[in-house]
């Protein structure tokens, strides 16, 4: 396992949740022990940046030149955040989330700061908002979106995480983006300024395809796969982030960043690597923590004409239902935990639900 990180894996998702709010402990987040790498016969190169590939002798080339042989290659680069190219987004406080290191960073800039600002009302930006305000931080989130998350959940379950992140302190200036950094001091296209000691920016994620367009690989905004999640080169796989595979139930070849899809990818690329013919069939699935309040999504939705709405969203307690020419593409839910996996389990054997 060659991976150019400097800490082992690690439970990502909790790196905007839990460990940054500072109610799980670091020793919590490795995905394993140390020790679990040379038991189960894998040699765990960190720090080791591969630069290219080379098909026909089956070798990856590291930044340092040494040659590394393969029979089977999987490509699990993942996402890389979007850089902030405005003026002073070079400065030592402001951040963007990705790796073990940087949210080590944001808490030991948190532990002082007094005031932050989040730019980028995504998933990831609310979720750093909620852990920052749990650690008492005053927190202001700018994005141009005129309701968080409205392209992903549509526009009324997006309305309520915003109200509840309201109620929990945090100060929304939608419709709006930064221009400069300069100092503390956030300058806004609006032409306002907000103070911070701390900016974090979450403005979204580019799948880490650069290895595999080098190599001649097939690109379809992101890596292209085919069922059992090969490339277009022979022996070759990729899974996580990056992948654009055939699905099945919406029938789309589509592309998800979410922990578990790349969980399941991973599974099913090594049984291919070792020979098998399984099809990936999973139906994607994510959670998202906001304060006391988890969204659940099952399935993929990029587009829907129709939305139909169960429960009551204000109280927490609803299901969404997102189609498309009358097929349901995915579900949203909110203290609905059977509901969802029912929905998934539907899916999953092509039944109404």
């Amino acid at each position: 396992m060659l991976s150019d990180d400097r800490a082992a894996p690690v439970d990502r998702p909790n790196l905007s949740k839990d460990y940054l709010a500072g109610t799980a402990a670091e020793d919590w987040v490795p995905l394993r022990p140390d020790s679990f790498y040379p038991e189960a016969g894998i040699k765990l190169r960190l720090s080791a940046a591969v630069v290219a590939i080379e098909p026909r002798s089956h070798n990856v080339v590291l930044g340092n030149g040494e040659k590394v042989a393969y029979d089977r290659l999987l490509l699990a680069t993942g996402a890389e955040p979007v850089r902030l190219s405005i003026p002073g987004a070079d400065q030592p406080h402001v951040h963007t989330l990705r790796s073990f290191a940087d949210s080590r960073a944001i808490i030991e800039q948190a532990k002082t700061a007094r005031r932050a600002v989040v730019l980028g009302a995504s998933f990831i930006g609310l979720e750093v908002a909620a852990s920052l305000r749990t650690r008492k931080l005053e927190v202001h989130v700018v994005a141009p979106d005129k309701v968080p998350m409205a392209r992903v959940l549509g526009a009324q379950l997006g309305a309520l995480a915003r109200s509840v992140h309201e109620e929990h302190g945090v100060v929304f200036h939608l419709g709006d983006t930064a221009t400069t950094i300069d100092g503390n001091r956030v300058k806004l296209t609006s032409g306002g300024t907000l103070e911070a000691d701390l900016v974090v920016a979450g403005i979204g994620v580019r799948p880490r395809t650069k290895l595999a367009e080098d190599t001649g690989l097939t690109i379809d905004r992101g890596i292209s796969v085919d069922a059992h999640l090969e490339t277009s080169a022979p022996g070759i796989f990729a899974a996580g982030d990056i992948a654009r595979w055939p699905d099945p139930h919406t029938g789309d070849k589509i592309r998800v960043e979410h922990w578990v899809v790349a969980e399941r990818q991973g599974q099913i690329a090594a049984l291919n690597m070792l020979g098998h013919r399984e099809a990936f069939t999973a139906v994607p699935f994510f959670w998202s923590q906001h304060y006391d309040m988890p969204i659940n999504y099952v399935g993929h939705a990029e587009a829907w004409d129709d939305l139909a709405i169960d429960g009551n969203i204000a109280g927490k307690d609803c299901l969404l239902r997102y189609r498309r020419g009358g097929r349901l593409l995915a579900v949203a839910s909110i203290s609905r935990d059977l509901d969802n996996l029912k929905a998934e389990l539907a899916m999953e054997r092509g039944v109404a639900f």
